[in-house]
């Protein structure tokens, strides 16, 4: 079995420069449900989740075609869990919790160990 997880900050600039909210509800409309249109598309699910200790985020959760590269159009197809948490003292930064595997069979159970340890995230 293979997976990564991995933690980022990133800014909350869009690319015309303009602050976004860092506030977990306004992040999750801002991101966007992916339906598939048949068994085996890509889909994806948009939520706030609790996280002890830290608090309400956003999180994406599914089954999504990542780009190989930037500028690249070929794809992998991924269990992707994605949690946006805001920063503690800043207003233009958010945590990216980020949980990925290939092994689409195993999708719901990524799902749960990525939501496991995102549980565990904490400020320092």
């Amino acid at each position: 079995m293979s997976a990564t997880l991995t933690v980022s900050a990133l800014g909350t600039k869009n690319k015309q420069g303009v602050a976004l909210s860092t506030d977990p509800r306004a992040i999750a409309d801002n991101l966007r449900t992916v339906t598939p249109r048949r068994e085996g598309d890509a889909w994806r699910k948009v939520t706030t989740v609790e996280i002890p200790e830290v608090g309400l985020a956003a999180r994406t959760y599914g089954v999504e075609d990542v780009p190989v590269s930037q500028g690249d159009s070929r794809t992998l197809r991924m269990v992707l869990t994605q949690t946006y948490v805001p920063i503690p003292g800043t207003t233009d930064q958010v945590a990216l919790v980020s949980g990925a595997s290939p092994v689409l069979d195993l999708a719901e159970a990524f799902h749960d160990i990525f939501d496991a340890v995102t549980n565990t995230f904490r400020f320092i």
